[in-house]
């Protein structure tokens, strides 16, 4: 199901009666993460919430703040316009898993999902609503290589020049080096291949035409930023906010370099994404964006201390140098509103959203490694921290491989603890993982450790995106393991037993 706006969805949420509208002022400045933390923290994620009249400094805001809207299973279902995020990873799944037909019968199907791929590749139209309002600044008749920096700009048609005070940017947690957008689809391209990539990196806004970029070295953003650093050219970047709820969750799923993230929005919304050329860049992002931030990144000029953060670690991220980003346009819906979420100590919205991808995923690691069986995230771990895996186990130190091939894949690289399982534990009961952890390792033999790239975000490594990893191998132990006695059998109930009785006494309340 496509949504045409950001507004589109929260009137979905609030038909589904999965949002709760706030109608008093709110300030953007800790008010509303204070609110916010609290909701996202009731079980099942709590509801979405409108803030209807957030403040900025004291002024009501002409643009309300929607928060927590993907954050909880059914959210993430309804922005999918699916049932349930299973049914959008069971698609996906035999798409990629597509053989050729058999029957006219299979024929048929693959050709019904082949015709749906037709909605996945973006196109390019001259406008749209983003533009409803457009502030920029225009260079002086005949000059092409000026930027507002220049002594000769002046003011474009608009009698306000494009700034960030206007957008209802939030303060979130009390040590927080400033006011940070934490929902932006940042495009970048590579100057070389011209391979586009939508990343979400939190925006810092230092005033109200500058902004720090966080692009943790590993990104693909960061990449293409050094190809720009290499050549001294500015950088074009443009920030895009809001549209449909699928462009932030394709910026945050783990797809492989190069492969674009709108192609993934599309076919999860079953329509095609239009997309319009920026005012002063020629970037391209959605044209139903609620707003877009367009700038550049000037190789020459120094970097920046961006920071204190408090992130999805639970602690805050110390500054650290990074990318200014200069405004140069903000366009904007008439009826715009502002996207927002809030990370921290969890359960929060983002472990929603990453367990999704997850769950989106899990078909395309199945084809790289056929014995997963599923996969879990938990939200202690805080994404990266932990990952549990379960196996159908066939031979010796199979879950060593698996250990060493999941920390080779993309995003992967940054997981700190690995726990192996059999087939038969359910990966999202903790309870059930720990006990098998707990229950069927030897600590000397059945676990690993080894170094690698570690998240810039993790405050416990000695140096910075360089860390320790540890994996835990809590399957049952087989010949060829050093395992040398009988492995005794789980403690289980008769089935035949446990039904007589359920029938027995379940008639007899």
């Amino acid at each position: 199901m496509a949504f045409e706006s950001f507004r589109d969805w929260v009137q979905h949420l609030d038909e589904a009666g999965e949002l709760m509208r706030i109608s008093v002022p709110v300030a953007t400045e800790l008010e509303i993460t204070a609110i916010a933390d609290l909701e996202m923290k009731k079980p099942g994620g709590g509801k979405a919430l409108l803030f209807e009249k957030p403040t900025i400094q004291g002024r009501i805001s002409p643009f309300p703040v929607a928060v927590n809207t993907l954050g909880s299973w059914k959210r993430m279902a309804l922005s999918m316009g699916r049932d349930t995020v299973d049914a959008a990873a069971q698609e996906l799944g035999f798409l990629m898993k597509a053989k050729p037909p058999a029957t006219l019968k299979q024929a048929m199907k693959i050709l019904g999902t082949a015709l749906e791929l037709r909605h996945a590749r973006p196109r390019t139209v001259r406008s749209g609503p983003c533009k409803d309002v457009i502030h920029r600044y225009e260079a002086p008749a005949g000059r092409t290589d000026a930027w507002p920096d220049a002594p000769d700009w002046r003011k474009g048609t608009d009698p306000f020049p494009p700034t960030l005070q206007d957008i209802p940017i939030l303060k979130c947690w009390p040590l927080d080096g400033g006011r940070f957008v934490t929902l932006p689809c940042v495009v970048t391209q590579d100057p070389d291949t011209g391979d586009r990539n939508v990343g979400m990196y939190r925006i810092q806004v230092y005033d109200d035409r500058s902004t720090g970029l966080h692009w943790q070295l590993q990104k693909v953003a960061a990449r293409h930023g050094r190809r720009y650093y290499e050549t001294g050219q500015r950088m074009p970047v443009a920030i895009f906010l809001g549209g449909d709820p699928m462009f932030p969750f394709a910026a945050t799923a783990p797809l492989p370099d190069g492969l674009d993230e709108f192609l993934l929005a599309g076919y999860l919304r079953k329509k095609s994404i239009d997309l319009v050329k920026c005012e002063t860049n020629d970037l391209l992002v959605p044209a139903n964006a609620d707003f877009v931030i367009e700038g550049y990144v000037d190789p020459t000029e120094p970097l920046r201390m961006e920071g204190p953060f408090g992130d999805h670690t639970g602690y805050y991220t110390l500054p650290e140098p990074y990318p200014v980003f200069h405004v140069t346009a903000v366009t904007h819906r008439r009826d715009a509103v502002y996207p927002a979420t809030i990370v921290g100590i969890p359960p929060m919205e983002d472990f929603y959203i990453g367990a999704a991808s997850v769950k989106l995923f899990l078909p395309i690691f199945q084809m790289n490694f056929p014995e997963i069986v599923d996969m879990a995230l938990p939200a202690e771990g805080t994404f990266h921290n932990l990952v549990v895996v379960s196996i159908r186990k066939t031979y010796p130190m199979q879950a060593y491989k698996i250990m060493h091939g999941l920390w080779g894949m993309g995003q992967m690289m940054f997981t700190k603890y690995i726990i192996v399982v059999d087939a038969d534990v359910n990966v999202h009961n903790l309870s059930e993982v720990l006990f098998h952890l707990f229950a069927d390792t030897d600590p000397q033999r059945d676990s690993l450790i080894t170094r690698g790239p570690a998240d810039v975000l993790d405050h416990a490594t000695s140096e910075i995106a360089v860390g320790g990893k540890m994996g835990f191998d809590a399957t049952r132990k087989i010949p060829g393991e050093g395992f040398r006695r009988p492995w005794p059998p789980l403690i289980r109930m008769d089935d035949e037993v446990r039904r007589r009785m359920a029938e027995r006494f379940g008639a007899a309340g």
